[in-house]
């Protein structure tokens, strides 16, 4: 199996266990919030279908992204993974008003909770099929560096929290504690909002072309200046698109250096780069420097 391939399926398998462990907690939340009336159920319920819409928004965009260059597309459909990320994002802000709206109205009206132990029993649910899902949403980050799943795995995080306050405001429900449970749902608004954000601006870094990290350019910076014959490097450019990066440098070499040495060169700088950073497409200019 290519690089390709093993990428293509890590991110299909990553989308659908999104959407699955989405549509299955919002299942048993659903449940749970019927017999129980929690405020903070809710929150949890309304996340999860939200949850739901925005996977499948991501697996419908990462389907697309995949698809390889074609004639209008040169740079490929990476940039497919950002918008997905700008549809999370206001998913999740919608979700975040509605609790917050609820959990106001449980404030000006408070009705007592029932069925706490199936509430806790389904967020302790909840929090195990976070947990196992944010590691493996990890583990294709580490592998493919896909916006899409880091964006995805981002608002799972926030529902790692999500649940866990949850969890306690039905603990304390259950202790006789009620009138917290509206309390810790608008608490739980705010951070959903946060989450909303911070999803957002990453996905605008993406689709507004920002230089790659630092430490990442200044290692492509060594690599290429620790070739011998090179005499130096300048006007590095990077950007991201998807999994994929698009570096562009100027490699300074001898003036009087043949073509074909000179040729040979800047594929030494291609490959010294793609070397560390497979995913990189790289194209070297060579600039004559009169020693």
């Amino acid at each position: 199996m290519s690089n390709e391939q093993r990428y293509a399926l890590l991110l299909r398998r990553a989308t659908r266990a999104a959407l699955a462990t989405a549509l299955l907690l919002a299942l048993c939340k659903a449940v749970a919030w019927w017999y129980s009336g929690s405020v903070s159920l809710l929150a949890g319920l309304t996340d999860s279908l939200l949850d739901g819409a925005a996977s499948l928004l991501n697996l419908l965009a990462v389907h697309y992204a995949l698809r390889p260059a074609d004639e209008d597309h040169r740079y490929g459909h990476g940039k497919a993974e950002a918008l997905a990320g700008l549809g999370q994002a206001t998913f999740i802000g919608v979700s975040a008003i509605l609790v917050g709206i609820q959990g106001i109205d449980q404030l000006r009206h408070p009705e007592p909770l029932g069925a706490h132990a199936l509430g806790i029993a389904v967020m302790l649910l909840s929090l195990a099929m976070t947990a196992a899902l944010l590691l493996y949403q990890r583990h294709v980050i580490r592998l493919t560096s896909s916006s899409a799943i880091r964006a995805d795995a981002l608002h799972y995080r926030s529902d790692l929290l999500l649940n866990g306050g949850i969890l306690l405001a039905l603990v304390l429900a259950s202790l006789g504690w009620e009138h917290l449970d509206a309390l810790f749902g608008l608490l739980i608004a705010l951070y959903i909002l946060w989450s909303a954000f911070s999803i957002a601006r990453e996905s605008v870094t993406t689709l507004m072309d920002t230089e790659l990290p630092e430490a990442v350019r200044e290692r492509m910076l060594r690599q290429v200046l620790d070739i011998p014959g090179v005499l130096g490097c300048h006007d590095l450019r990077t950007r991201a698109s998807g999994s994929h990066w698009f570096v562009q440098l100027h490699l300074e070499l001898p003036g009087d250096l043949p073509l074909s040495q000179a040729h040979a060169l800047c594929e030494r700088a291609e490959a010294a780069i793609h070397g560390d950073y497979p995913n990189a497409q790289v194209l070297v200019h060579a600039d004559p420097i009169e020693r």
